[in-house]
């Protein structure tokens, strides 16, 4: 170990340098030599942006096999001033691949200073559509009450905007619902009149843009109020040598109305029935039918639910 005991303060220092500079000469020289080696290259998709859209991530490299100065290599792996492959695409494709030895023109035109051996990527995949414009009119989803049993919804809804308006893939756009159906939150039951901002929901938000973000749901609602009336009914198809007795003589009709309209009511207005060509011989019994009723009633219910006829002799 005493050749490698320093003499002086400075003995490691010098040996490092020595071993740095050893290195440097190393790699250096390692660099002016030419190598084959895999890699991957970046590739960038040219096409008109106004008329075409890609419905899927486009590929961003390809792994190629090139023959090069170490330099080259080492500013290539890096990244250092690297120009994408362009790849152009004029028109809607007809197939949505490309095969490796396709790219191979556009890889030549940019390795530079590099010797492309082969492609190792077998395929390139993509998908583009045909960028459209769509306007579609809004509805509102009535599959749902938008109030309880003792309020109504007045006129009609009223949605500002009408509609929207759509940009993106035809293939996309095709799918959206037209008309365009907008839901109110869940469990929402209205009791009064309201205005309501709705937002516009729709698959594939990253692909497909709208002229608006939310649309406005104008819905005027009113209260409903119950009012009963008795009403006699009338007796049809009695044949003549038939006497019936009704029991009991009067019906009770239950409705519902709005709170304004039961000053106008014409309660003259209910007519009830009782047709003899139903009569159910079982139990003697005859149901009830509202035939007439005035205009803005509503749930009706009537009571008995039959009818007891009694044949006189």
């Amino acid at each position: 170990m005493r050749p490698f005991q320093p003499r002086t303060k400075q003995y490691w220092r010098v040996v490092l340098l020595c071993f740095v500079a050893a290195s440097t000469f190393w790699l250096l020289n390692a660099l002016n030599k030419s190598y084959s080696t895999q890699t991957t290259y970046p590739i960038r998709f040219v096409y008109d942006q106004r008329r075409l859209i890609p419905i899927k991530p486009l590929p961003e490299e390809v792994s190629i096999n090139v023959t090069g100065k170490g330099w080259k290599l080492l500013r290539k792996t890096l990244r250092l001033e690297v120009q994408p492959a362009e790849i152009y695409i004029r028109n809607l494709p007809r197939n949505n691949y490309l095969l490796g030895s396709a790219l191979r023109p556009a890889l030549v035109n940019s390795l530079d200073g590099l010797q492309l051996n082969f492609v190792v990527t077998d395929t390139v995949y993509f998908n583009f559509n045909t960028r459209v414009t769509a306007r579609i009119p809004l509805r509102l989803d009535t599959s749902s009450p938008l109030t309880d049993d003792q309020h109504l919804v007045v006129g009609p809804v009223r949605i500002t905007p009408d509609s929207v308006t759509f940009v993106g893939p035809s293939s996309l756009i095709d799918s959206l619902p037209n008309p365009f159906v907008l839901r109110l939150p869940e469990k929402q039951t209205l009791t009064e009149s309201a205005k309501i901002s709705v937002p516009i929901d729709y698959n594939y938000a990253s692909l497909i843009q709208a002229s608006i973000k939310e649309a406005q749901i104008a819905v005027a609602v009113k209260p409903l109020v119950q009012d009963e009336r008795q009403v006699a009914p009338d007796l049809i198809n009695v044949p003549k040598d038939v006497r019936l007795s009704i029991r009991p003589p009067l019906t009770m009709v239950r409705y519902q109305l709005l709170q304004d309209s039961l000053p106008l009511l014409n309660r003259n207005g209910f007519k009830v029935i009782l047709d003899y060509s139903k009569f159910n011989p079982n139990d003697s019994t005859l149901v009830p039918e509202l035939v007439q009723k005035p205009r803005g009633i509503r749930n009706v219910v009537m009571w008995p639910e039959r009818f007891k006829a009694v044949q006189q002799q």
